[in-house]
């Protein structure tokens, strides 16, 4: 007999963002500077764009690829913005404030 399925995959949580942006990479090395982030994964598509990347910031996981206009994954530059807002809650947000700048 099976194991009971995890309906939540164990090191996330029950909402966990997913972020198409134009420079991926970029925006990775962003977050690893200004937020502590740590890459826990990457996968590049054939053309060296990112199809999908996992970083954990604090306790929480977002995830993120490059735009893929094929795919209809649009980035809000394409877009001309986008409806969605991300609360971020960090331990010190002075120190977050530096690394901005």
């Amino acid at each position: 007999m099976a194991g009971k399925v995890r309906p939540i995959p164990e090191g996330y949580r029950s909402v966990t963002p997913y972020l198409v942006v134009k420079g991926a990479g970029k925006a990775i090395d962003f977050y690893k500077t200004v937020f502590g982030a740590r890459e826990k994964f990457r996968m590049d598509g054939p053309d060296g764009r990112i199809a999908h990347a996992e970083i954990e910031i604090g306790d929480s996981v977002v995830m993120l690829a490059d735009e893929n206009p094929q795919h209809g994954a649009l980035s809000p530059a394409t877009v001309g913005g986008t409806p969605v807002s991300i609360m971020l809650y960090v331990e010190d947000v002075d120190r977050v404030a530096e690394r901005l700048t």
